[in-house]
Parts: structure tokens; C-alpha cells; sequence
């Protein structure tokens, strides 16, 4: 993506430098958070960005279910151009299903219910549709009779947005990256994405899109300025209006930020409203604030990470009259946000060289699919090749540092004085995710776990932006309403 928006300085925006500092701190300081990008808007203008190094800008990373806000945006287009309606029952864009689909309330899913994750069932439902029919999900959907009436009962649900966004693929013949091309991307600069698709090539929607952290700022800060961008109305602020606002009741915690309602696929807040995915892809929107808050990252805990941005970046905003902290302290934190980078492994190295050698699993091995692994010296570093059946990934990690290589990024160090217990760390930069591994030297093997287990279950030389549709089974898509 280019730099379509234009930067500034916190003060010159009326907002304390010291609290986006402090915002920073708090983030990195937390525990089970790993922090990859941040940036902060207000009034259109970027105050903030930062990327942990070895994240970069110019990378696109996984967004799990901040998808459904691209996917929702597409709806949202659809709507206006007349292709589907919000009154529109799901089984009329699928009328090959109209014989087969005879439970009363299945056949009264509206657009607008799914949108608002409203379908009437009252838990997730992706297995089980799955397990009724694994080569087609929206049928598979529509077979599980809802448990209540459609609009009255709200379970996060993936099969409503892959529905949405089957029907925004039929209707317009064309993938959801094609359609939303000309009518989206391409007005807000966003030239680098790729989108998971299943086993049909149909994009899922729900998530599996890879984007970068300036794309999330770009759609974030379109709907802070109901639909409008560059003088053109991208999007219509009627839509903005009904996708923003809460459509059904989610819970009753008034400390939760999953608790304040549901819009269409947007979560309400206790500030403002947002788009997530799993591990720390935010949207955050603060209509009472002008301000757009995109954040990347790996962790457990999404909760904490906004109860931090509300206890350091609200009193940094201030009024729109006043002023921030002045040029010192935007200087202090645009030099901060300059040397933000994850810790390596200790680069310690005890005496000896590594030789050339092939590793088996140890005992235990957290993934099984990973059958070998050859390792071998560079000059400050180590060679890796993993084997999984057929598929083959190339590393290099660098001791006490990161090599960047292809789509991994890798750090090695010893967890031992003896150098028998090498240990390398292998983040796939164009996702959340980190691996760990550890080797016995003397006993030949290897041990691997995952950080954060990827609930895109593909092989690893796949966990990064898809080239084309590179198709996955839905059934192991996996789902990410993990929340806190």
C-alpha cells in the first residue's frame, strides 16, 4: 500500500505524545502480548506508527476476523449497487437449495440477520455445517435449524459472513478481492492483499485476509467519515450508519468490550466500535474523538489491550481546542516508535561449531506434520530446512539477532554453557505467529510449538499471504472468536 494518508504530529492534533508513549509502554510491558504495529489517526492525519521490528510496514499480516470489515464493506457496496438486499432471505441467492431447505426458520434468514450475526442459532455453527455437508458450507449452514427465531439471539457465527460473502461473489461474478477493487481498494490505496479461499476458490470472508496495518487505518478512518474519501463517496453513510450502530444485545458486562451489541460485523464498545481478529488485530473508531487506532499483533489477551489504549490514549486526546505537549515530546515519541523492535534469542555462543545434521521429532514434538528438520552452519548463524511430507521450508536464524528470509524471520541462541540445547525461534512475519523450536544436539532431535496455534491449519510454507487463491479446506479454517 502507498502512503495515501497524510502525516502529522500528535500536538499539532491536540494530543498528548506522552499518553501514545505511555500506550506503548503499557503494550509492551504486558504480559502474553507481543506487539507488531500500531498506528494512531486523528482528523485523517497518522500522529503515530511504529512497527516491532522484524514486522515492517510494507508487510501484509493476517487479520483472522478483521476480514469481516472488508468483507461487510463489499455487503455494504452490493447493497447500494442493487445486487442484494437486506431484506433478502440467504436461501434465495442459493435457489439450487430451495428443495432441500425446508425448516421454516432456516428459510427466514435474512441478509440482514447474518450481517448482524443474528442467524438464530445459538453457538458457532462452522464444524457442525461442515460435518452436514464438507464440500459446501452455506449448505451445510442452512441444514442446522436455528434455535430461535433468525434476528432475535446473536452467537458469533462464521458461516454468516462466509454466506455474505458467497453471496457478494455470485452476485457480482467475480472473488471478493475483484469486486472490491475498483470500488475500495484501489480508492484508498490498498494494493497489496490476499485473501484465503477454500476448496471451491471462494474467498472465505470470515477471515484469511492478509493486509497491511495501514490498509486496517485506511478502512477504519472511511468509516469514520461515513463512507466518504477524497471528495468521493465510496461508501454509502447510510450503511455506515446501519453497520455501526447495535443491531442485537451480546451480553449485559458492562467492563467488557464484547458485551456493548453487535452491529453488522462490528463489534460496539464502551468507546466507540471496532473490527478484531484473533491474537490482537484491531480497528478501533472513536466517532467522539476523530480518531482510528490499527493495531497488529500476537497475544491472549484483547481485553487488556483495550483496557490499555482507554487508560493512556482517552486523556491523551483531550478537547479539540486544546493542546498537546509540544514538539519535544512528539519528537521523544516519533523517536521511540523508531526503535521498536522484538527481543532475539541470547546470541551467547558456547565453543564449538555446529555441524551439518538431520533432526527427528523428539517425544515431545507439538506438531506431528513436522517429520525433519536439517539443519546446518552460517557464518553468525544457522541454515534450516523443515520438512513436512511433501513440503519443504528454508530458514536462516541468526544468533542473537533476526535474518529475515522470504516470509520468516529467525533468531538462534543456546539455552545451554555446553551447546547441547540449541534453540531457534521462526516468526512468520506475514502472520501472527511464532515457532518455537528446540534441538538436542546430542541426541539428534527436535521439539516444535507453536506460540499461538494458526487456526488456518496450512502446511508452513503457506503461512504467509496467499500468491493466488490458494485453496484450504473450510472444515479446518478454524474460527477466532477468542476475545479475551
Amino acid at each position: 500500500m502507498h502512503r495515501s494518508l497524510p502525516r502529522s504530529t500528535p500536538s499539532a492534533h491536540s494530543v498528548d505524545a506522552r499518553g501514545i508513549a505511555a500506550f506503548v509502554d503499557a503494550v509492551e510491558a504486558a504480559p502474553n502480548v507481543e506487539p507488531h504495529s500500531v498506528m494512531l489517526l486523528r482528523d485523517g492525519h497518522v500522529l503515530a506508527e511504529g512497527w516491532w521490528s522484524p514486522y515492517t510496514s510494507d508487510r501484509v499480516h493476517l487479520l483472522y476476523s478483521l476480514s469481516k470489515t472488508f468483507a461487510t464493506t463489499a455487503v455494504g457496496i452490493a447493497v447500494d449497487e442493487g445486487l442484494m438486499s437486506l431484506d433478502d432471505t440467504v436461501l434465495s441467492h442459493f435457489p439450487e437449495l430451495e428443495r432441500v431447505i425446508t425448516d421454516p426458520r432456516s428459510r427466514r434468514i435474512q441478509v440482514r440477520h447474518v450481517l448482524a450475526m443474528a442467524s438464530g442459532h445459538r453457538e458457532e455453527t462452522l464444524q457442525r455445517a461442515h460435518e452436514i455437508d464438507g464440500s459446501d458450507l452455506v449448505r451445510g449452514f442452512l441444514l442446522l435449524p436455528p434455535d430461535e427465531e433468525p434476528g432475535t439471539v446473536f452467537a458469533y457465527n462464521q458461516p454468516c459472513t462466509y454466506a455474505l460473502s458467497r453471496i457478494v461473489q455470485r452476485a457480482s461474478g467475480t472473488s471478493l478481492t475483484d469486486y472490491l477493487r475498483p470500488r475500495l481498494l484501489d480508492p484508498l490505496g490498498i494494493d497489496d492483499i490476499g485473501w484465503i479461499a477454500d476448496d471451491g476458490g471462494h474467498e472465505l470472508g470470515f477471515s484469511g485476509l492478509h493486509a497491511q496495518t495501514e490498509a486496517i487505518a485506511a478502512i477504519g478512518q472511511l468509516y469514520l467519515q461515513k463512507g466518504e474519501w477524497d471528495g468521493r463517496q465510496v461508501l454509502p453513510a447510510a450503511w455506515v450508519e446501519e453497520a455501526t450502530r447495535s443491531h442485537v444485545a451480546n451480553g449485559a458486562d458492562p467492563a467488557s468490550d464484547w458485551e456493548q451489541g453487535y452491529g453488522f460485523q462490528f463489534w460496539m464498545a464502551r468507546h466507540g466500535y471496532r473490527g478484531d481478529g484473533a491474537f490482537g488485530q484491531l480497528c478501533v473508531v472513536l466517532p467522539e474523538h476523530g480518531v482510528v487506532l490499527a493495531m497488529t499483533g500476537q497475544c491472549d489477551d484483547m481485553q487488556g489491550i483495550l483496557d490499555l489504549a482507554w487508560e493512556h490514549l482517552l486523556p491523551a486526546f483531550g478537547g479539540k481546542g486544546g493542546s498537546g505537549a509540544g514538539d519535544e515530546a512528539d519528537a521523544a515519541l516519533a523517536a521511540r516508535l523508531a526503535s521498536l523492535a522484538l527481543p532475539p534469542l541470547d546470541g551467547a555462543r558456547p565453543g564449538g561449531d555446529i555441524e551439518s545434521r538431520h533432526f527427528v521429532p523428539a517425544a515431545d514434538n507439538a506438531l506431528p506434520r513436522l517429520s525433519g528438520i536439517d539443519l546446518s552452519p552460517l557464518d553468525g548463524g544457522v541454515a534450516l530446512r523443515l520438512t513436512e511430507g511433501d513440503d519443504r521450508l528454508d530458514v536462516r536464524a541468526e544468533f542473537g539477532g533476526w535474518t529475515v528470509h522470504d516470509a520468516t524471520a529467525a533468531s538462534a541462541g543456546w539455552a545451554d554453557a555446553d551447546g547441547t540445547a540449541l534453540t531457534i525461534d521462526v516468526i512468520f512475519v506475514e502472520t501472527p505467529h511464532r515457532l518455537h523450536l528446540s534441538f538436542d544436539v546430542a541426541g539428534g532431535t527436535f521439539a516444535a510449538r507453536w506460540e499461538t496455534e494458526p487456526m488456518h491449519p496450512l502446511p508452513l510454507r503457506a503461512m504467509r499471504k496467499p500468491a493466488a487463491a490458494d485453496p484450504i479446506q473450510v472444515s479446518d479454517a478454524g474460527h477466532d472468536a477468542m476475545k479475551a
